[in-house]
């Protein structure tokens, strides 16, 4: 009889015929009463859940909780949501969740949660009576993998972390005081569930004054009030749960050293599931719950769970699971990879290659962790990158690089090369850059070079025996230069040139201002009395003293003439290093200096944008200030790529092309000592030095020697460059050939520094 009245009375209220307010209460505590009853009054527990009525006696009491809400005002606990709260309803359901009894209870359980803070607008977090059971049906989620529940359970971890995110400071609730539990245990080695036993958090006695004082003043209730409600039925209940076996469940067989985050050690554990779409919901929780801002769910989400082990220790295993030898190529062109897309058919992929599977997997990976550290709080985001540093970059992939063997040094420079180009949090990328070239900003020494081995190793690399382990790592330093990071250029070529000490320092005098006044420059190396460049030809553009001579340095101390006919000077001095007999582009059409232009105003701009932050200087240290006297060494980087740039009539094709590449890379930068030291052909260099300009002008004083001694150099050096531009067809091997695909790529260079050089005078004299 009670049943059908209590139907009736809430299908009268469905319709709107009664008062809102007293019938949905009495509905609504019919609904609780007739799951506690089958609790009280079943003998049967082995029939499942779904056999029985409780699930629509859950489902209806949340559609009477969205109603009440829905009719009150904003913020106002309605008399269901305070019963809801007062007699422990989601503590009770927590039990029977965790005893699974009836059979599939667990799932409702888990449901009911999930609902209940999805639909409910109000925050229910805040109370104790439920993020007290909220955090314990926490502890139920992920114990084991592949369960049935495992779809309810990351979809409730997930609710509950969107939570989070939209009130933050509730993460607190959710950080549980190990300390305080230890003490009274008196050991370190005890389980969650006893180490919460002694604070009542596992508790469902309903009279504990605690409790009853915590309550009231979440709720807003009178301590009379709590005391005055029946508890018989009550009773009745607890004496039920008392028999259900709540612990015979099988335990988790994972690790959980530490318990105060569960929410994300659930979520750690989900991040396991061989199914991977929960495993990828798991990942968006940890990425929710890394960019809360409370630093004290920062400190413990970093030292308290096992979340940067399980990043890198997953890095690890993925990156151990790649075969020896994977393709360079495969490697750079497999596409871009986005760590919740990480669905691969071999079957179906028509560009399958031998290892593509785990490669995808480990380059999906580390795209979670960068974008985890990316999303992640500052304190977060810096330990989990130290631990990507310490656990993978240094413990897998340094001895890797380190190797002798040819194949595998180039598969681990390809995978760098990978990760480099892919990484976009600034706090991974800052600690991938210390991994590569170290922590040091003072000037190198050339007894010092080896401070940082990986660095010089590395760096060596660029010129190794092998051409393809030397072009993988010029490329690796290629796109580590166009990274948005102050550390980079500063380690590998700025630290070098802060005093300016390649200039020679010289006063004008009188005698210099007579010098400057007759065209030439003080101090200038006078080439035409160097054996090596008398072979030049003298019908240039300009002659060769003219465009060594025709502009005094420009430097503060030897003032510039107009700045127009200097940066024509400048782009004429590189344009005319190649003498006339050596140029082929003139024969071609669409090859002029004016097409590198485009290039170099684009890669400029996005430069000057990369470095805007940085607050360089607009104009290079004052002289007087400089420490001239110290030893200069361009440093290790610069001094291989300027050895290399030397022997470009002597190496391949494939290998010029990235060497003039990263040294024209290392030209757009916008500081004004890299400027003077690689684009201004004017510069005093001290005895020793050398700059690029220089070491130019010695391949092109070798080539004029060589060139005669070569019949028929111009048609061929011409059908060369037709072949490599696929305007000739491939015939027979033509004698000299690395040498004549070496003048065209010196004289392409030249043509792109000319370009270099214009783009960057017209850049800063435009407001």
């Amino acid at each position: 009889m009670m049943h059908i009245k209590c139907s009736v009375q809430y299908l009268a209220h469905r319709n709107g015929s009664l008062a809102p307010s007293l019938p949905l209460q009495e509905d609504f505590v019919y609904h609780w009463k007739a799951i506690t009853h089958y609790y009280i009054e079943t003998s049967d527990d082995k029939a499942p859940v779904t056999d029985t009525n409780i699930p629509s006696h859950l489902e209806q009491m949340l559609d009477i909780l969205v109603q009440e809400e829905n009719e009150r005002e904003s913020g106002e606990t309605g008399p269901c949501m305070e019963y809801l709260l007062h007699h422990k309803i989601l503590e009770t359901l927590y039990t029977l969740g965790k005893a699974d009894c009836p059979p599939g209870m667990k799932q409702q359980v888990l449901v009911f949660y999930t609902k209940l803070l999805g639909r409910i607008r109000q925050p229910l977090l805040p109370h104790i009576n439920v993020h007290r059971p909220v955090q314990k049906l926490i502890r139920l989620c992920g114990e084991v993998l592949a369960t049935p529940t495992e779809n309810e359970e990351i979809q409730f971890l997930c609710i509950v972390c969107a939570k989070l995110k939209q009130d933050p400071y509730l993460v607190n609730f959710f950080l549980e005081n190990k300390l305080k539990s230890l003490a009274s245990k008196g050991t370190s080695d005890i389980t969650s569930e006893d180490s919460l036993k002694d604070q009542g958090a596992l508790s469902t006695d309903t009279g504990q004054s605690s409790q009853r004082e915590e309550l009231s003043g979440a709720t807003g209730m009178e301590k009379t009030e709590l005391e005055d409600e029946p508890s018989h039925q009550m009773d009745d209940l607890s004496t039920s749960l008392d028999n259900l076996n709540v612990t015979s469940l099988p335990e988790a067989s994972v690790v959980r050293p530490n318990q105060d985050y569960n929410l994300v050690n659930s979520l750690l554990n989900l991040t396991r599931s061989p199914d991977g779409r929960i495993a990828v919901k798991a990942c968006e929780g940890l990425m929710l719950l890394v960019s809360l801002p409370e630093p004290a769910a920062a400190k413990c989400l970093t030292q308290s769970t096992c979340l940067c082990e399980l990043l890198t220790d997953r890095l690890a295993s993925l990156y151990r699971a790649l075969p020896q030898s994977v393709d360079p190529l495969d490697i750079e062109t497999v596409e871009a990879i986005n760590w919740g897309l990480d669905s691969y058919s071999h079957k179906e992929d028509a560009s399958a290659f031998p290892g593509k599977r785990a490669l995808i997997s480990f380059l999906s990976w580390f795209d979670y962790c960068d974008q985890l550290i990316k999303e992640a709080q500052k304190t977060a985001a810096v330990a989990l990158a130290r631990a990507v540093h310490e656990r993978f970059f240094i413990g897998v992939m340094e001895p890797q690089l380190m190797q002798t063997s040819e194949m595998g040094i180039l598969t681990s420079t390809a995978l760098l090369h990978r990760i480099v180009r892919q990484v976009t949090s600034d706090v991974l990328l800052q600690e991938m850059v210390f991994f590569i070239l170290g922590e040091q900003r003072e000037p190198e020494t050339l007894s010092g070079i080896s401070r940082h081995p990986l660095r010089h190793r590395l760096i060596e690399h660029c010129d190794h025996i092998s051409d393809e382990i030397s072009i993988m790592t010029l490329r690796m330093f290629e796109h580590l230069l166009q990274k948005p990071n102050e550390h980079i250029l500063y380690n590998l070529v700025l630290r070098n040139l802060e005093e300016r000490n390649y200039t020679e320092y010289k006063p004008l005098c009188l005698e210099d201002k007579d010098v400057v006044e007759n065209g030439l420059i003080a101090g200038a190396v006078d080439l035409e009395e160097d054996p090596l460049f008398t072979d030049i030809a003298p019908d240039n553009t300009l002659s060769n003293q003219e465009w060594l001579s025709s502009s005094p340095p420009t430097t503060p101390d030897h003032p510039k003439t107009d700045g127009k006919t200097e940066v024509h000077k400048t782009v004429n001095s590189f344009l005319c290093l190649v003498p006339d007999e050596a140029k082929s582009s003139y024969h071609v059409e669409g090859t002029g200096y004016d097409t590198y232009l485009r290039d170099a105003h684009r890669q400029f701009r996005d430069y000057c944008a990369i470095c805007l932050r940085w607050e360089w200087p607009g104009s290079p240290k004052a002289l007087e200030k400089c420490n001239l006297e110290a030893a200069f060494f361009e440093g290790h980087f610069l001094k291989v790529l300027f050895d290399r740039m030397g022997r470009i009539l002597d190496q391949p094709y494939d290998v010029n092309l990235q060497v003039t590449s990263v040294l024209s890379r290392l030209s757009l930068f916008p500081h004004p000592h890299i400027h003077e030291y690689l684009l201004d052909p004017y510069v005093n260099l001290a005895s020793g030095c050398r700059s690029l300009f220089s070491v130019i002008v010695r391949v092109v004083g070798d080539l004029m020697v060589r060139i005669q001694r070569i019949q028929d150099f111009t048609p061929k050096l011409l059908l060369v460059r037709k072949r490599l531009l696929g305007l000739e067809p491939e015939g027979p091997i033509i004698d000299h050939i690395t040498l004549l695909e070496g003048v065209i790529v010196l004289e392409e260079f030249c043509k792109e520094l000319a370009a270099i050089a214009f783009v960057k005078y017209h850049a800063s004299s435009t407001p």
